[in-house]
């Protein structure tokens, strides 16, 4: 048998790929073998042998890996026993023998569910999302990579193998068009790629990362309708005032083309939907749980009404339940793919303070609402303004300001009314204040009562006259008709 030399690999190979190899082929596995990057589709057969075995076919090349150096995760099933012989899989997937499909990993793909697609639907069902233990485990690696790594049993995987063994990407496929839904991963038109700030965003309670895919729901073009989109979220047992508020700027954020993106959950982010809907915009409920799963179960029809003219979405496939945790990662895509947050009211240890922080950690702008001081639910939002930097706004203006480019969408601020006297100076101004409301008086007393010399006063009535704010009989001066019913007299 003819030995050949390792093949150039386009990429350094992780090192449990090495030691996942060896333990298939040999009772005392090695981290020094090789895998091909380019592995065989699925609908053709796969043969092994081992470089011992006299009658293995032509098609298949052996090598005697080398002695390289162990990998940390394979350092316990190392010995001193010489290096063992492994088979190479053939680059070339013409070389193999042709055979039908034997197992449900060998059937041939849906139509458009290509290699990258099935490894990310697999991967959003074994791996929970932000998952800080998959990110260090199979850092470098591509999603592809990733997920025939997990087919190996590696030593050091073993915390998803138990989900590994019932995940059937193509069957999650199935059920997410079954329900109306697809899977949006990057690379896709409609992926949204401001989620991508996660790779460097760092963690927030042991979550983190970018997700690998998206489930959406609904007829919508997801990347489109976050273009110019903002987060409302709050407290689920929220007050009156709250739901109120909600409403109110998700409605006026709709109307200005914005899309609003919140949780779905009671309080807060329902009264957010629903004004979004009253509107004329979209909003996009981004849900821990997946979008065939109505979660709350009172929330059903808005979630219905939602999909019609807006978006679910999840990183979890269909079917999955939510859970604390999944919340939590679950509020890092609501801040990473919108322009800002806007938290309408929190409590101390609200989870929309943990948007918020997502937000802070992304780079968006972080606003807040206030409420009442002597609202414990608007306590959370008082610490965003006071110690978080927190941007406080109080209208959808203000909140378009706050997303919008530098000198942009800029706002005044607020004015009072117009008053008939702010054109004029301060004699005629104190003037006016010394004439009566009724009982008309002359002008010796109102210059006295002014403080006023009386050449000044004469001339400061004419111009209060000519302005209809005063009138004149036999008996001296009064305010008019006109001035009294402004100021709410008779």
């Amino acid at each position: 048998m003819t030995t050949n030399s390792l093949p150039t690999w386009p990429h350094r190979p992780h090192p449990i790929l090495h030691t996942a190899t060896a333990t298939a082929l040999d009772p005392h596995p090695r981290a020094t073998t090789a895998l091909d990057p380019a592995p065989a589709p699925t609908t053709a057969r796969e043969h092994t042998w081992s470089a011992a075995t006299d009658d293995a076919p032509s098609d298949v090349t052996t090598t005697v890996a080398p002695e390289l150096p162990a990998s940390p995760i394979a350092t316990s099933v190392l010995d001193d026993r010489p290096p063992a012989a492994v088979l190479v899989r053939p680059a070339s997937p013409q070389h193999l023998p042709p055979g039908p499909p034997t197992s449900a990993d060998d059937r041939p793909a849906a139509p458009g569910a290509d290699a990258e697609r099935l490894a990310r639907a697999g991967l959003s069902r074994v791996i929970e999302p932000g998952d800080p233990a998959a990110l260090e485990a199979f850092v470098g690696l591509s999603a592809a990579e990733t997920w025939e790594l997990l087919q190996t049993g590696a030593p050091g995987l073993e915390r998803w193998a138990g989900r590994l063994a019932e995940t059937d990407p193509e069957r999650d496929l199935q059920r997410a068009a079954d329900a109306g839904a697809r899977f949006v991963i990057p690379g896709d038109d409609e992926w949204p790629t401001q989620v991508e700030v996660l790779e460097h965003a760092g963690q927030q309670n042991r979550r983190g990362g970018v997700p690998f895919g998206l489930w959406v729901r609904g007829e919508a073009d997801l990347r489109q309708s976050l273009e110019t989109s903002v987060a409302l979220v709050g407290a689920r047992a929220c007050s009156s005032y709250g739901e109120h508020a909600a409403a109110e700027l998700a409605a006026g954020l709709s109307d200005k083309g914005v899309a609003v993106v919140s949780g779905g959950a009671y309080g807060i982010d329902a009264a957010a939907h629903r004004g979004a809907l009253a509107g004329s915009g979209i909003t996009l409920a981004v849900l821990a749980c997946g979008v065939d799963v109505c979660y709350p179960k009172a929330n059903t029809n808005l979630f219905d009404r939602i999909a019609a003219e807006g978006l679910l979405v999840s990183e979890l496939p269909p079917g999955c339940s939510p859970t604390k945790l999944r919340f939590l990662a679950r509020n890092r895509l609501i801040a990473a793919s919108t322009l800002g947050t806007v938290v309408v009211e929190a409590a101390v240890r609200s989870g929309a303070l943990n948007t918020a922080g997502w937000a802070e950690q992304c780079g968006r702008a972080v606003l807040a609402v206030p409420g009442p001081i002597t609202s414990r639910m608007s306590e959370g939002v008082h610490v965003l303004v006071r110690e978080r930097n927190g941007l406080l706004v109080t209208s959808v203006p203000d909140i378009l300001e706050a997303i919008a480019p530098i000198g942009h969408q800029l706002t005044s601020y607020p004015q009072a009314p117009a008053n008939p006297t702010d054109g004029f100076d301060l004699e005629v101004r104190r003037t006016l204040d010394a004439v009566p409301l009724l009982r008309p008086a002359r002008p010796e007393r109102i210059a006295a009562t002014a403080a006023l010399d009386l050449e000044t006063v004469h001339e400061c009535l004419e111009t209060l006259a000519e302005a209809d704010l005063v009138e004149h009989d036999e008996h001296g001066w009064r305010l008019s008709p006109t001035h009294r019913r402004s100021l709410g007299q008779p």
